[in-house]
């Protein structure tokens, strides 16, 4: 990260209580994160950490610590609503994209499914996205669910988060003739429009800024 980027991130981590035993850290915590974007963006396994940055347990001690303790999901949420600030946007949004997308996998367990209308054996992500295609909710789970049923994985008490959504376009895999239950689960559960994204264009003007 660059100073710049660091000076954003580091009073978003928790602080370390003194008052608590235990030795000193011995590698600063900005070169802990340094090494756990390193292995996000390169995709490399944790142990092929290079030797110019900390030992590769420490780098999954200190993820899995603050993942565990919600430190990275509150990272995000504030650098999501700083950059929507520096849109002009109101930080919480009003309307939101919901997609998925099936991905190749050999591992996984129970999480391992075969989608038949991609042809892909994998997991599949579910993505609510605002307006920016900044990320508000995310689900993985096997590619063979199909994607009604992932929706209400991701739309369940996603009001609780964002009180002020209450738009949520799909396309057409989401909402047909066939099966409207997600329309009508939403509306009555979640307090959730859901949309079909050829009708985005008119609905985002009538939305305004969301």
């Amino acid at each position: 990260m660059t100073d710049g980027q660091w000076a954003v991130i580091e009073p978003l981590l928790p602080e370390r209580d003194p008052r608590r035993a235990g030795r000193p850290l011995k590698f600063p915590r900005r070169l802990v994160v340094d090494t756990v974007l390193y292995v996000l963006v390169s995709g490399c396994a944790w142990r092929l950490v290079p030797h110019d940055l900390p030992p590769w347990d420490v780098a999954y001690r200190w993820f899995r610590t603050w993942t565990a303790d919600g430190t990275w999901d509150r990272v995000h949420d504030v650098l999501r609503e700083r950059v929507r600030v520096a849109d002009g946007r109101d930080p919480q949004p009003s309307a939101a994209v919901l997609d998925s997308q099936s991905a190749r996998s050999h591992q996984g367990g129970e999480a391992i499914g075969h989608d038949a209308g991609k042809r892909v054996r994998g997991r599949k992500r579910h993505l609510l996205v605002d307006t920016c295609g900044l990320v508000l909710r995310a689900v993985v789970h096997a590619a063979s669910v199909q994607d009604r049923a992932g929706a209400k994985l991701v739309l369940t008490g996603v009001r609780e988060l964002f009180p002020q959504v209450g738009l949520v376009w799909v396309d057409g895999g989401y909402v047909n003739v066939v099966d409207a239950g997600l329309v009508g689960r939403a509306a009555e559960h979640e307090g959730l429009a859901i949309v079909p994204s050829v009708r985005r264009n008119c609905v985002r003007v009538r939305a305004g800024s969301c």
